[in-house]
């Protein structure tokens, strides 16, 4: 079968210091991300911070540009308008406003029959998130991460060894940390949908965590005369191949959602190519290099093995 690398002899252990470094900055990036969603200074969208989305289908197709005029010149210039070209539906979202107004769902239904009454629509649904509600989802959401770190933590400790969970317990976290770190880079909105986008990234990273670890385990067994750096070095090399193969192929098909899904779930599809990207590269010079710096381990890691 065609091969997309052959036998490598990469020394990635020796770049640790570099890796280290990149991605020192991007999970601190990550962290002031986390800070600023805290405090409400992100874009959230209107699941954690409040707000009103309606579902509008009309009977005939509509131009977004004019709906968009519409609403700014009727008190709403900072809606969101989200296009559906089959059913003709409009999807508007506007977030939650400091001042006490009348509802918002029923004012822009009111604007559009008086604006574009030659084109006729129907309610196809209408949703409202108080600011309170808000504040609670972004509470579960942290709750979600945490408890899916915890679970990484005793899931690689039983199965491998303790410090192999430390391991990928920090690289899973600080692909989160880095992918949320580039969505607050680029103001992408930050809602439920990429939070479940975030805890799947987490779930492939640790996956991909896992087949490194599973090769180093063995090089444990069969090659107790190499050092830890030569038998880590070993064992990320013999599966590179795959690592590579497996990683295009989800990338091509988020790539094909990314360009061709719609703009429902182009940042969900965005979160998961970046983090594909991310994680591929954490589970070789994250994950791997922390065992090789732990010091003292060898015995254990023997004895275990």
């Amino acid at each position: 079968m065609l091969e997309i690398l052959g036998k490598t002899k990469i020394d990635f252990i020796s770049k640790r210091n570099y890796a280290f470094g990149f991605s020192g900055i991007m999970a601190l990036l990550g962290l002031v991300a986390l800070i600023q969603i805290g405090r409400g200074q992100a874009n959230l969208g209107i699941d954690f911070a409040g707000g009103t989305a309606v579902q509008l289908k009309f009977e005939q197709p509509i131009k977004i540009d004019e709906a968009r005029r519409v609403l700014s010149d009727h008190g709403f210039p900072d809606a969101e308008l989200q296009e559906f070209t089959q059913g003709n539906k409009l999807l508007i979202r506007v977030k939650q406003q400091n001042t006490i107004q009348e509802d918002v769902a029923n004012r822009i239904v009111q604007v559009f029959e008086r604006e574009i009454s030659t084109n006729r629509f129907v309610v196809d649904s209408s949703t409202a998130i108080g600011p309170t509600i808000g504040q609670e989802l972004q509470r579960k959401a942290v709750i979600a991460v945490v408890f899916s770190m915890i679970g990484i933590i005793l899931y690689i400790a039983v199965r491998f060894e303790f410090r192999f969970g430390i391991a990928a317990a920090l690289a899973t976290f600080h692909d989160v940390l880095a992918v949320l770190g580039i969505l607050y880079i680029l103001d992408k909105e930050i809602t439920l949908l990429i939070v479940t986008a975030l805890l799947t990234l987490a779930g492939y990273s640790l996956t991909d965590t896992v087949v490194v670890f599973d090769r180093i385990r063995e090089n444990l067994k069969h090659r107790r005369r190499e050092s830890l750096e030569e038998m880590i070095n070993g064992g990320i090399n013999q599966v590179l191949s795959r690592t590579i193969v497996v990683s295009l192929t989800v990338v091509l098909v988020l790539v094909a959602l990314f360009f061709f899904g719609g703009e429902v779930i182009h940042d969900f599809s965005f979160t998961l190519l970046t983090g594909v990207l991310v994680g591929t590269y954490s589970s070789i010079f994250v994950a791997s290099p922390i065992l090789a710096v732990w010091r003292g381990s060898r015995g254990k890691l023997l004895k275990r093995a």
